[in-house]
């Protein structure tokens, strides 16, 4: 599991709360119901009335995954795919029936199995093509409904402020209460900001790159497949993943 997001929200609330108790504030006066209630609800509420249903149980989904889910890296495909690439080119292609059984990833598993199966080049590439086109399509949405409630929560804040300071114009009467209402009123705006810029539009990021990560692997497990069917040699195999991956090295340091 990949804890940058847990680290990254996790230390910046800690951060805001030390920042609270070093300036002389006490952390429990920003935990107030009603502003908490407005800003995460309202904005939740409004970020699906601009999607549909499925946007909204998409990015629920997407949420764990956002915390769990460890970043794609697609140089690790290199291994697996240059050993698929030596076996078929001395065996065959029919040869890989049972090594595919041992792939790891689903993706990969799929393509050689078609592969084998005797799918026609160009048109399991479309297949799979469409499948990475439709992820990215998915994830796009997902990665929106956050960026959507990121931009929406520093709004809802200032309405939440500006409710309180209504109270605040009801109360003249009360000098005496009038410092503790003003307080209350700014925590809707403080809620507002900190929810945007601390977890909305961080994990909305986050899903964006894991995104790219996870096309790029899936993209590296094309090429890779294309070339096992073409029959090349393990070398070539390696220097073609590399140029796309984009890492250092040559076929010969394979």
């Amino acid at each position: 599991m990949d804890a940058a997001p847990a680290i990254g929200i996790g230390a910046g609330f800690a951060v805001v709360v030390t920042a609270n108790v070093l300036e002389g504030g006490n952390p429990m006066s920003l935990l107030l119901m009603p502003p908490l209630l407005l800003v995460f609800g309202t904005t939740i509420l409004v970020t699906i009335a601009g999607g549909t249903m499925k946007d909204a149980k998409t990015a629920g989904l997407s949420l764990k995954r956002a915390f769990t889910s460890d970043a794609a890296d697609p140089e690790e495909l290199l291994p697996q795919v240059v050993t698929l690439a030596e076996k078929a080119r001395k065996e065959g292609l029919l040869a890989l029936e049972q090594a595919a059984r041992d792939v790891d990833d689903d993706f990969l598993r799929r393509g050689i199995t078609m592969a084998v199966d005797g799918t026609d080049p160009e048109e399991l590439r479309e297949i799979l093509e469409s499948e990475v086109y439709t992820k990215r399509a998915n994830d796009k949405q997902a990665a929106k409904f956050f960026a959507d409630a990121g931009a929406y929560a520093p709004t809802i804040g200032i309405i939440g402020t500006v409710m309180g300071l209504v109270h605040v114009l009801e109360n003249l009467s009360a000098p005496e209460e009038l410092g503790h209402l003003i307080a209350a009123a700014f925590v809707a705006t403080l809620w507002g900001v900190t929810s945007a810029n601390v977890i909305f539009l961080p994990l909305g990021n986050r899903l964006k790159r894991l995104s790219e990560l996870e096309v790029a692997h899936m993209e590296v497990a094309i090429e890779g497949i294309a070339a096992i069917q073409a029959g090349a040699n393990a070398r070539v195999v390696t220097q073609r993943l590399r140029s796309l991956i984009g890492s250092p090295g040559t076929a010969e340091a394979a």
